[in-house]
């Protein structure tokens, strides 16, 4: 007797499903997607930092640069390039910078971690810069950049086309990856005028390592998502707490050197002093 009632809500719910379905495929052809990429700054606004970060940054090689912006859920929702097309900066970094925006937001945290006395009380923001030292044989992060690997179906999905565009195949999915050189960063805004909350990475690769932190760093202060006044880091500078550290010493039994601190990074072809005059961020 119960037959017509279960037939019915079966029904109901593949129209449902259906009705998701369609209002997904929409959302992806808008570029908008089932996340939070709405909140965050749009293709136009990336290409925009990006192409004045990349023209103030004239150390490493003075390349052109490929930036990705992640929500906090690790979806990518802007990919661009600096130069004339998507040829005029390495191809490789295009998924390098996504997977840079991936490792920032996925080991940086905020206030919001602290409950009940227990976590960082003023959240911990890790730039992918900080994590070399850590991954390093014997280091307390060994392992770290396997952990998560790139979804390759959604890194090299096609048409090539479209990489860097508003229509770029890896907007709307989860890239993953972790990356553990200089150019990623967690993205920070402020919630009702008070609350520092982090909504998300961008990364940019494209130069040495060294320049596509100086770079992304740009990038995230123009894009006016730096609010981390309160925010605690690594580097030992509170107006730049995620910033790049070069305290990397010879190992006297030879391999990799030895950062003082644990998150230290080391230093590049044509490496300059201008990390330490970096925007300051912001509250």
């Amino acid at each position: 007797m119960r037959i017509p009632y279960l037939c019915k809500a079966i029904a109901v719910a593949l129209m449902l499903t259906g009705s998701s379905v369609v209002m997904m495929a929409q959302d992806r052809n808008n570029n908008v997607g089932p996340n939070n990429c709405a909140s965050l700054p749009s293709y136009s606004a990336l290409k925009t930092a990006l192409d004045a970060a990349t023209a103030t940054e004239t150390s490493g090689l003075n390349n052109q640069m490929w930036a990705t912006i992640v929500d906090r859920d690790g979806i990518v929702c802007a990919v661009a390039f600096s130069g004339v097309d998507r040829g005029a900066q390495w191809p490789g970094s295009r998924v390098i910078s996504a997977q840079k925006a991936n490792t920032a937001n996925s080991f940086s945290l905020d206030s919001s971690s602290n409950t009940g006395g227990s976590g960082q009380a003023n959240g911990l923001a890790l730039s992918t810069a900080n994590l070399f030292s850590a991954v390093q044989p014997g280091g307390s992060l060994f392992g770290l950049q396997e952990s998560n690997p790139v979804d390759t179906k959604v890194a090299y999905a096609g048409p090539s086309f479209a990489y860097g565009t508003p229509f770029d195949p890896m907007v709307g999915d989860k890239i993953g990856g972790v990356n553990v050189f200089g150019g990623g960063f967690a993205l920070y805004t402020k919630v009702r005028g008070e609350q520092e909350t982090i909504v998300g990475g961008v990364g940019v690769s494209g130069d040495t390592s060294c320049a596509d932190h100086n770079i992304g760093w740009r990038v995230r202060h123009n894009l006016g998502l730096d609010h981390m006044a309160k925010i605690a880091g690594v580097s030992g500078d509170a107006t730049r707490p995620d910033n790049i550290i070069f305290d990397i010493k010879a190992n006297p039994y030879g391999g990799t050197g030895i950062s003082s601190g644990g998150f230290g990074h080391p230093t590049c072809i044509n490496t300059t002093n201008n990390y330490q005059t970096l925007p300051v961020v912001i509250p």
